[in-house]
């Protein structure tokens, strides 16, 4: 585990898993603290398999299988935490024909807008969140995630 501490708050990295293509831990805090406000409260990313991300996708969202990210929004000085899962993260850049830091870059943005209160139920609030999120990437030097 590592993480930065200022006075916006922490952003701590944890790794689960030993996986090939995941950002520095330098790399995923630059692209959380993009997303977040100046004082943010404490941000724990932490990378996982499938397994995990299964688990906790069954007892949290009631779906039986792993998905890329998962934001669990947290108390008082707690902004929240990230799930994100490295293989299926991987996997998803090689199918949709992206680049692996760019996906990351999209998936910890999209994760940490969930912490904000952002979300993507409905079309008018999918199209605030997406605009919100591409404003983000292009600040990082990423793309438009959604072409």
């Amino acid at each position: 585990m590592s993480g930065v501490t200022s006075g916006a708050g922490s952003i701590v990295v944890q790794r689960a898993v030993k996986a090939v293509g995941v950002p520095t831990n330098a790399s995923l805090r630059s692209f959380a603290a993009a997303a977040l406000p100046a004082r943010h409260g404490e941000l724990t990313i932490r990378i996982v398999d499938e397994a995990e991300s299964r688990a906790f996708n069954r007892r949290y969202r009631g779906k039986d299988k792993p998905t890329n990210v998962l934001s669990f929004a947290g108390e008082a000085e707690v902004l929240g935490d990230l799930l994100i899962c490295a293989p299926l993260v991987m996997r998803e850049a090689h199918e949709q024909n992206k680049m692996p830091r760019a996906h990351w870059a999209h998936l910890v943005v999209h994760g940490c807008l969930h912490l904000r209160g952002y979300d993507h139920e409905h079309p008018q609030d999918a199209q605030r969140m997406q605009a919100r999120e591409i404003r983000i990437l292009k600040r990082l030097g990423f793309g438009n995630p959604y072409r």
